[in-house]
């Protein structure tokens, strides 16, 4: 890396990176991960490793790393040295994570594409052994895809094992411990199949803990924790990392309705497919006339559906105004990260940095 801004005293508020030290951060995280992966490769214990470590590659390529760009904002921002290795390295454990959750989360809504190319299962399937009728490739792209899913997950934490003072390491790991669990608490409310008395609470839950904790809270506190932040610091990580995580999420679904899958790289049928009951539906429910509701109920969740049917569903959430109030709702939750950062003991540069990572997690078209 050649990030040369100078360092400042641990737990003050510091530098942040700049548009073009973002570039740098991303491409010195992908070094070190396709550095680490190598590694692996070469000194597997069994000669099956290597393909699936080339399949992790493959799914690597294309992702935006925000997380690690979020993990390195807290670090400098907390006074961390811009020019660390360790905080790359720990940059390059999230995205692990990250591939980790995206690989299981594909499985779970059975979806064929992720970043414009197949999803791991699917690739994973078209490479059967055909082992019989008892492992069809189906089910092999599955279990295998499950176990790439885990070894992300399993090599993740060993690149969370950075070179910084002990006592800091101490203080991170409550926050990636938090994480971790969040995230399988919201995916495990995501797929629930019980009624709850309120299901816009329960969508509001799947997005606090399965996006808005570890897209971008959780990794600015584990940035910031290892550069030794104080609990001012990190506070304010979780003043602005909450509203602008939900708010991401906020985008995420309008995309997966509205979306352009070129842009994407993802269907904008899966989620309708799935019947997801995200707070887009949710409130294009509470709005919808009896007549609209019964059409709602025929079509979303719909394995066969088809983009005739989802125009219809697309022209009910429009007729209903949902996608303009969920539009508002993001933008409420922008604005209150932005005030979050106009308050935080930090530089300004830092303020400018992590106001433009807000708008550019917020308004997208992928």
């Amino acid at each position: 890396m050649t990030i040369t801004q100078p360092a400042r005293a641990a737990g003050r508020a510091g530098s942040s990176p700049g548009p073009r030290d973002a570039d740098r951060v991303r491409t010195a995280v992908d070094g070190v991960l396709h550095a680490f992966l190598d590694t692996k490769a070469a000194r597997a214990p069994d000669p099956c490793i290597p393909p699936l470590v080339d399949v992790i590659r493959e799914f690597l390529a294309g992702g935006k790393r925000l997380r690690p760009m979020f993990c390195y904002a807290g670090w400098t921002m907390a006074g961390g040295d811009p020019a660390s290795k360790a905080i790359v390295q720990a940059g390059a454990g999230l995205e692990l994570f990250h591939s980790f959750a995206l690989i299981h989360d594909d499985i779970m809504d059975a979806s064929d594409s992720r970043r414009g190319r197949p999803t791991v299962h699917r690739v994973l399937a078209s490479r059967s052994p055909g082992r019989g009728e008892a492992l069809d490739a189906a089910r092999f792209g599955t279990s295998a895809a499950i176990l790439v899913g885990d070894l992300c997950m399993v090599w993740s934490d060993e690149l969370m094992r950075v070179n910084v003072a002990p006592h800091r390491t101490r203080r991170a790991r409550p926050f990636l411990t938090a994480m971790r669990t969040e995230l399988m608490a919201g995916q495990y409310l995501d797929i629930c199949a019980d009624s709850p008395a309120d299901p816009l609470d329960r969508a509001w839950r799947v997005i606090r803990h399965k996006t808005a904790a570890y897209t971008v809270e959780r990794p600015l506190q584990i940035g910031a924790a290892l550069a030794g932040g104080d609990d001012r610091l990190l506070a304010f990580c979780t003043a602005y990392g909450r509203p602008l995580g939900e708010a991401f999420q906020l985008r995420d679904d309008l995309l997966g309705v509205f979306g352009d899958a070129a842009l994407t790289g993802k269907s904008n049928l899966d989620d309708l497919r799935d019947g997801k009951r995200t707070v887009l539906i949710l409130l294009t429910y509470q709005r919808a006339t009896p007549a609209q509701r019964a059409v709602l109920r025929r079509l979303h969740g719909r394995a066969t559906l088809d983009q005739a049917g989802a125009d219809e569903i697309r022209s009910i959430i429009r007729a209903t105004g949902a996608d303009a109030l969920v539009e508002q709702l993001l933008a409420r939750r922008e604005d209150a990260a932005i005030e979050a950062v106009r308050r935080a003991p930090i530089s300004a540069a830092a303020r400018q940095v992590l106001t433009d990572l807000a708008r550019a997690a917020t308004r997208r078209d992928a």
